[in-house]
């Protein structure tokens, strides 16, 4: 099945959900809403994953959206190396960042599997 809207695509659902989950756990009734650089940073980094597989669908070329996949993982990279911080600074406990970080790696792996099969 081809998606013809970025909506039908499964890592921009899934870039979606982590978008979510990163702004459910540093909005603004959490520890951490009080490091405002750090809550304004990571929240951009996951809006930027789904934005740029977004923004890549609607470009209609492979080799385009290949590369909005790969500006999208390395915003992905970002979120999680965020999440270590957060971790060590104890605004998530380590089993929760585990899992947001585990969830962030299969996405990464799935944007790259994708972009693969576009280059191709």
């Amino acid at each position: 099945m081809t998606a013809e809207r970025f909506e039908d695509l499964r890592i921009w659902q899934n870039a979606r959900i982590q978008a979510n989950c990163v702004y459910d756990e540093f909005g603004s009734g959490s520890v951490s809403s009080r490091d405002f650089g750090f809550r304004d940073q990571i929240q951009r980094c996951a809006v930027s994953v789904m934005n740029n597989i977004a923004e890549g669908f609607e470009r209609k070329t492979d080799l385009d959206f290949a590369r909005f996949l790969d500006i999208a993982k390395g915003s992905n990279g970002e979120v999680r190396s965020m999440l270590y911080l957060a971790e060590d600074r104890n605004y998530l406990r380590f089993e929760f960042a585990l899992e947001m970080r585990n969830f962030s790696e299969d996405l990464s792996r799935a944007i790259e599997s994708l972009a693969k099969h576009l280059r191709k």
